[in-house]
């Protein structure tokens, strides 16, 4: 329940994301694969767009790309340093 809440809380603060997402893939103390699995998560998501719900059903359709959407975006802040966590304070 506390992971649920989390990503919750992650969506209504996506805000804050974009200069931690800047940050991590211009740093230089990010592994480059860690980028590179970001990416193909990222783009992996935009091109295979396969959903538990279809997008017709009013909201229930964008609950799930929503769900997927916040998941990728937890894996990417997982797996940054903890001085990128600190800096944007995403733990």
């Amino acid at each position: 329940m506390k992971k649920i809440w989390k990503r919750i809380k992650f969506v209504f603060t996506f805000r804050r994301s974009i200069p931690f997402l800047k940050d991590f893939f211009l740093s230089r103390e990010v592994a480059t694969f860690s980028k590179v699995l970001s990416i193909g998560l990222i783009i992996g998501y935009f091109l295979l767009p396969l959903d538990l719900i279809p997008d017709f059903i009013a909201v229930f359709g964008l609950i799930d790309d929503l769900a997927i959407f916040t998941f990728v975006l937890q894996q990417i802040v997982n797996m940054a340093p903890d001085s990128l966590k600190e800096k944007h304070k995403m733990i």
